[in-house]
């Protein structure tokens, strides 16, 4: 029973006490309080005071007190402005409303319809621990699923690894150049913790590297390019795409070093996933879309060899899809994964779960 169905029944028990006669809930208004007046729910008084003969002051101290006195687990204090009475509920009430809907496992939720919504949230890289960005997409996203399964509505909750590409290459050019052979069992350090810090060491050689070149009379941007640690980071991308063995090796064993790292924290966080993807494994098909796309005249091809695709008409610009070496970038996996969970999902709606500085690159997913 609502509180407002409550607290009608409790009036008609007392108007039949006091004045014996009968009411109904359809002769007097039970309503949530104005904010500008003191109390929780208000009866409105006007309607009663024709047949109970009496003035709005008299009935409303009447009644309330009388409330007051039979339900005090409902009622705790009352007062009358004009021909409104206004009640606070008590506390003991509202506890008992929320253990009871604490213990109803099936409270406020819908009957299952047939619309299936895949929610994909977390999508870390395999460079580095989660940071605030993660732990906030983590908790939005796996929020926004369980609501929508309340609704009624099929979820599929996924989460996409970005565990391949220029970014993780970083990290394993770094550890190889520095570590010396550490792992997580030999340093005592959490996984995705300890390739995070070779990514971040990346950064200090790549910066250092920079400034050597730049005194030796190079751009600035030639040299972000040209820098032998960058250099080897692109190697070991295209590498990593040919499949050469001891890179994918390398790549392997700091991977598995970070999920083990992850797997803490989204079980401390209490997150989880009904379906991991890899974009490891969704590049590729990307990258073939990429080239369907190319054929059909979706996307064009720069003389350095680079593919794009041209949004100007849709108010945005242009965006790479696909490197001049031919490696993917981030969209190109985007695209292979949007194909793949629709073929086995056959969604209703897909939902995104990212920070704000991602707006621009889905703008550009939905249109391709």
């Amino acid at each position: 029973m609502s509180v407002t169905s409550k607290i009608q029944s409790a009036v008609i028990a007392a108007l039949a006490s006091l004045y014996h006669q009968t009411f109904e809930e359809k002769d007097f208004q039970v309503n949530q309080t104005k904010p500008e007046f003191e109390g929780d729910y208000t009866i409105v008084l006007f309607s009663l005071l024709k047949p109970l003969r009496l003035s709005p002051a008299v009935l409303g101290e009447s009644l309330g007190n009388y409330l007051m006195k039979t339900e005090p687990s409902l009622v705790s204090s009352f007062n009358v402005i004009k021909g409104f009475l206004n009640l606070d509920i008590s506390d003991k009430y509202w506890t008992e409303v929320l253990n009871n809907h604490y213990q109803n496992q099936s409270f406020g939720k819908k009957e299952q319809n047939k619309k299936v919504i895949v929610v994909e949230y977390s999508s870390p890289n395999t460079n580095k621990p989660l940071h605030l960005g993660h732990l906030r997409n983590n908790f939005l996203g796996w929020s926004i699923a369980e609501i929508l399964r309340a609704e009624g509505y099929e979820v599929i909750k996924t989460c996409i690894s970005n565990d391949r590409g220029i970014h993780i290459c970083k990290s394993m050019v770094a550890w190889q150049k520095f570590a010396n052979g550490a792992t997580p069992e030999s340093t005592g350090e959490k996984g995705d913790h300890l390739v995070g810090d070779y990514y971040v060491l990346f950064g200090t050689e790549h910066k250092k590297e920079i400034k050597e070149l730049v005194e030796k009379g190079m751009s600035e941007e030639e040299a972000e390019k040209e820098a032998p640690i960058m250099r080897a980071a692109q190697q070991m991308l295209i590498d990593w795409e040919a499949g050469k063995p001891e890179i994918i090796d390398l790549w392997k064993k700091m991977n598995a070093w970070v999920y083990e790292g992850f797997e803490v924290t989204y079980k401390r966080i209490g997150s989880d996933f009904d379906k991991m993807y890899y974009e490891s494994d969704t590049y590729l098909l990307g990258k073939s879309l990429v080239q369907e796309g190319l054929e059909k005249g979706v996307f064009f091809e720069k003389e350095d060899g680079s593919v794009w695709v041209d949004l100007t008409a849709d108010g945005l610009d242009e965006k790479i899809v696909q490197r001049k070496d031919g490696t993917a970038v981030y969209i190109t996996q985007d695209i292979g994964l949007a194909v793949e969970k629709f073929n086995a999902y056959h969604y209703d709606q897909s939902i995104y779960v990212v920070g704000d500085e991602q707006n621009y690159h889905f703008k550009v997913l939905k249109l391709i």
